[in-house]
Parts: structure tokens; C-alpha cells; sequence
């Protein structure tokens, strides 16, 4: 469990580091942050009063990993099903109240509290939007159709879930394209987030597979589990082998990634690709070549940080990243939260007033 904590830890502030950098430069023009920060692009974090401060994408992945504790907690304590769909709907539901400055007396989520996870960051209206109807989307019933990469990061502590619980490999998918489908109804959209919810769940549990093997089961198994309704991955398919002819090619990085563009959700996952195929054992270089282009620079920087995390825990992670991020001890607090939550034995959490009241507060 210790070695299980330290990579979820990994996860968690990776993303959170990716983000904190790419969103400074999200949606500029490569021109444009070559003009502001020289030939080199974005070298590092462009700070405000001396913090790296998180956008949305860091926000989403907390309020659903806050949501799936929920879940684990009540099932566990109270020996009842609590469905983790219905809590991460209810976590995410707040966030967006978080958003608006119109929050409720009852608060069900502890992160609405903490002030580091609740600025309003949110670039996508449509998102805020579909979570303050009364009924949000199903994969059957979607409230909005497109393939925005807004909502990608939720799928990392959904992973996490999976491996920790030992959920069905197709359990698990469907919950990632179903907490998707929450906000987000393209079929693109669905098949990328079962896409990158297998994608990491089998890095979680085989940190050392190689790139080329692991798209290619995530991608074999989505087809086979998803395709029959939401259609073929063929789109997403041609973007990935992009991406992988790109990294072989010997290609400037700041020119892959313009190539690939990075502004849909699938170009976002090849962009993810294709980075972590080049850069996989330098974190820094990571990220520098994850950020410096023109498209959604914090969804590619999050997602990289993330399956980098896993691979290297927290214990890898250069410092000098940690030291001015904003959210570190949330996000730490969360990720052994998040392990404790499925640990079998109940009697470390006997008792446990700070875990009651993140958790196990009533209202729900």
C-alpha cells in the first residue's frame, strides 16, 4: 500500500504540475508564447505571486477523485451499494457551483472549503452549464456533443479506482466513459475518455509496458467494448499513429506537436503520445515539449504529468516543480485517501473524526 500511495501521489501532482504550467500558455499561439518567452517556448512555470496556481483540469480530477471516496466510504461503512457514478455526479455538480460563488449551506465535497481548488478556472461554459441542469448527460441521453478535452483529467482517479478496487478492466472503461458522458456527449469524446481510462488503469498495474503495447490493447479493447454503438476508433486511431510516426521521425518537438495540433480531445491523446514516447525518462523535457504549441497546452500537460506520475511516483518528481505548486498537500491528502479508501480493513478508520468529516458527513 505504501508503494501504491507514492503512485498515486505521482499521478495527482503530476497532473497537477502539467496543468499549472500549460494552462499560462493554453490556447496561444506557439508565435505567441515564442514572442513572450523566448525561442525555447515556456521553460518552466510562469508564476503569480510566487505560486503555480491550477486550472480546472486539476480541479476536475480532485472533485471526482472526492466524489469515488465518497462512494467507497459509504459503501464500506454503512454496507449499502453507494453507486460512485451518483457521487462523482454530486462532486462535480459542486465544483461548478465553486465557479459561480453560489455555493450551498451543505457542502457534501471537503474541497469546496479549500480555497486552492475552487478558483474560478473553468474555460469551458458549456461544461458549467450541462452541470447545473437538472439532469445531467448519459451516454444515451447526452446534453452536449463535443470533443472538447475539458473533462479528460476526471478519468485519472477513475483509473486509480479501478486498480485499487480491482474492478473489470470493462467496468472500470464504461464508468470513465459514462462519468464522460456527464458533461460531455460526442461519441469521440466517450470513446477517448474508455480510451484513456483502460490506458491508464494498465500503467497503474504494469508501469514498465511499453507505449506501442499499451495504445494498442487500450485500443483493441475500447473497439471491442464500445465500437458497436459509439462507432469505430478510426479517427482517434489515425491521430495515435500520427503521433507514433512522428516521435520515430526524428522531428523538432515544438513541430510534431504543432502538427498534431492538440485542440481535440483525440489530438490531445496523440499529443500525450507522443511526448511521453520521446520524453519518457525526463520529466522537465516532458513538459517543456508538452506545453509549447498552439492548442490546449494544460489538457496535454495534465494528462502527460499524470502518466509520467505513475511512472515515476512522487519520489521522482523534481522538487523544484513541487515547491511553488499550489495544491500539494491537497492533492497528497487525496491520493492517501484515495488508498486508504480500499484497504479491506475498516479498524484504521474507526474514530477517524477528519476522515468522518471529509467523507462521511451527512446529507446525501
Amino acid at each position: 500500500m505504501q508503494d501504491k500511495r507514492k503512485i498515486f501521489r505521482g499521478a495527482l501532482l503530476g497532473l497537477a504540475i502539467g496543468d499549472a504550467m500549460g494552462s499560462t500558455v493554453d490556447r496561444k499561439s506557439l508565435d505567441d508564447i515564442c514572442t513572450d518567452y523566448g525561442p525555447n517556448g515556456l521553460l518552466g512555470y510562469d508564476l503569480a505571486n510566487g505560486c503555480a496556481e491550477v486550472s480546472s483540469y486539476t480541479q476536475l480530477a480532485a472533485f471526482t477523485a472526492n466524489g469515488l471516496i465518497m462512494a467507497l466510504a459509504r459503501s464500506q461503512a454503512y454496507g449499502r451499494n453507494a453507486p460512485p457514478l451518483q457521487y462523482v455526479s454530486i462532486a462535480l455538480r459542486e465544483w461548478a457551483k465553486t465557479q459561480h460563488y453560489s455555493l450551498r449551506e451543505q457542502n457534501y465535497c471537503w474541497l469546496s472549503d479549500e480555497p486552492e481548488l475552487k478558483r474560478r478556472r473553468c474555460m469551458d461554459t458549456r461544461m458549467l452549464d450541462a452541470l447545473t441542469r437538472d439532469a445531467l448527460g448519459t451516454l444515451h441521453s447526452p446534453v452536449y456533443r463535443n470533443d472538447l478535452p475539458s473533462a479528460l483529467t476526471e478519468m485519472v482517479p477513475v483509473a486509480m479506482l479501478g486498480v485499487l478496487m480491482n474492478i473489470r478492466q470493462e467496468d472500470i472503461d464504461l464508468l470513465g466513459a459514462e462519468i464522460m458522458a456527464l458533461t460531455h456527449g460526442h461519441a469521440e469524446t466517450i470513446l477517448s475518455a474508455a480510451l484513456l481510462t483502460h490506458a491508464l488503469s494498465v500503467l497503474l498495474a504494469e508501469p514498465d509496458i511499453g507505449a506501442k503495447a499499451l495504445v494498442e490493447s487500450a485500443v483493441d479493447a475500447v473497439s471491442l467494448e464500445f465500437g458497436p454503438e459509439f462507432g469505430d476508433l478510426g479517427h482517434i486511431w489515425q491521430q495515435l499513429e500520427l503521433a507514433r510516426a512522428l516521435a520515430e521521425s526524428g522531428c523538432a518537438p515544438m513541430e510534431a506537436m504543432e502538427k498534431l495540433r492538440c485542440r481535440t480531445v483525440a489530438e490531445v491523446l496523440a499529443g500525450v503520445l507522443y511526448t511521453c514516447t520521446v520524453c519518457r525518462d525526463d520529466f522537465d523535457a516532458a513538459m517543456i515539449t508538452a506545453v509549447n504549441h498552439s492548442g490546449r497546452s494544460a489538457a496535454v500537460g495534465a494528462i502527460v504529468g499524470a502518466v509520467l506520475g505513475i511512472c515515476f511516483g512522487e519520489d521522482l518528481l523534481p522538487e523544484f516543480y513541487l515547491e511553488s505548486l499550489e495544491p500539494v498537500a491537497l492533492l497528497r491528502q487525496l491520493a492517501d485517501d484515495l488508498s486508504r479508501s480500499g484497504a479491506p480493513d475498516q479498524m484504521d478508520r474507526l474514530f477517524d473524526d477528519e476522515w468522518d468529516r471529509r467523507y462521511l458527513c451527512p446529507g446525501i
